[in-house]
């Protein structure tokens, strides 16, 4: 902590702090560095008639350095829950994706513009504007709502939410190679998330049962094992916790494995905070 915008001196705890999941400290104070608001924000979505096309966009957007606030994709099934759920009667249940822009109005005007020729390059079925305050947050609501939305798809049924990470350079070849994963199942599983990153959500719907919660379980290594051969990480957002131990060795080795236990029995000598989370047992490294 401290004032300073930056500093270059010890071992960066906060960053250790922040990614261990409570497995080595507890947090009792946080510091929040404030941020003007932009002077122009809009929002847009535009849809496509296949997955392939809107990744495509958002991968060029990336790619051609436009300082894009937010671009969020949700897939057919994803949309078509959406739509039902939040009332959005104007969209189609397409592949879709969501834009935030921010900053200046003369540099929102050259982000939109970049972004719709791209868009438009990919085959986008045009721009539908959410200019005013309510607009954008009635479209972005039904962006966070969308968990909701999926379990409203079959009443009573389990949702498991799971999420993956990889170079953004092989984000369409992951969700192309995790639609079909999800097609071979006999699971229905809407897909969204957070592309502009790389990253991404599985919203698996099984039903309440052992067997459903299994079947979904062999989705999600299946998932997850397709991010890690592309260079990705087995979570971007929702963390490890005690549900995805078994693919930390994978991802990260023995030896980081084993630097990672030697912090945690430094910190945390009695195991006390959140035990069994985050770290599989295993050797600590001793130097």
């Amino acid at each position: 902590g401290g004032r300073v915008r930056k500093s270059s001196t010890g071992y960066d705890l906060t960053s250790l702090f922040v990614g261990s999941e409570g497995t080595l400290g507890i947090i009792t104070e946080v510091q929040l560095r404030l941020h003007g608001r932009p002077d122009s924000v809009s929002a847009a979505i535009c849809q496509f008639e296949n997955l392939h096309d809107a990744i495509q966009t958002a991968m060029e957007i990336i790619q051609c350095g436009i300082p894009i606030t937010r671009v969020e994709l949700m897939d057919s099934v994803q949309m078509a829950a959406s739509i039902q759920y939040s009332g959005l009667n104007e969209y189609q249940p397409l592949t879709t994706l969501f834009f935030e822009f921010t900053g200046s109005p003369a540099a929102v005007r050259e982000q939109v513009e970049t972004t719709e020729a791209i868009a438009s390059g990919n085959n986008g079925l045009g721009f539908a504007w959410a200019e005013s305050p309510e607009d954008r947050t009635r479209l972005w609501k039904a962006r966070h709502d969308a968990y909701w939305a999926a379990k409203a798809i079959v009443p009573g049924a389990r949702v498991i939410s799971t999420d993956c990470i990889v170079p953004i350079s092989r984000l369409g070849e992951l969700i192309e190679g995790v639609h079909r994963d999800i097609e071979a199942s006999g699971l229905r599983a809407p897909l969204l998330g957070h592309v502009g990153d790389g990253n991404f959500h599985t919203l698996i719907i099984t039903d309440d049962t052992p067997e459903g919660h299994q079947q979904a379980l062999d989705l999600d290594r299946k998932i997850v094992a397709r991010a890690l051969s592309l260079n990705g990480s087995c979570s971007g957002e929702h963390g490890v916790g005690m549900g995805k131990l078994e693919f930390l060795e994978t991802e990260h080795g023995p030896g980081s494995l084993s630097v990672m236990r030697a912090l945690k029995n430094t910190m945390d000598p009695h195991h006390i905070l959140n035990p069994g989370k985050l770290l599989p047992p295993g050797p600590v490294y001793t130097g």
